[in-house]
């Protein structure tokens, strides 16, 4: 399930991403708030911490990133 979801998320991001993808290079700017982007965020927590509570922190890091967000720079915690 752990590969699965990771190979399903590389897809994204060489795929759809604005931020990684072929789309991103089309528009040439970067749309997510954080460094890492989410994706890249979500796919270090699962590799990380599994797929339940990985899947959680990146869930929790995507919820935060809109508009009204500074963003930043915001790593995976360390415990």
């Amino acid at each position: 399930m752990k590969k699965l979801l990771l190979s399903l998320i590389r897809l994204y991001q060489k795929t759809l991403s604005l931020d990684h993808g072929f789309l991103g290079r089309v528009f040439g700017e970067r749309f997510c708030r954080f460094y890492p982007t989410c994706s890249a965020y979500t796919y270090e927590a699962i590799e990380r911490y599994g797929v339940m509570r990985g899947s959680f922190i990146g869930l929790k890091r995507i919820l935060r990133c809109h508009p009204w967000n500074e963003g930043g720079v915001d790593y995976i915690p360390k415990e």
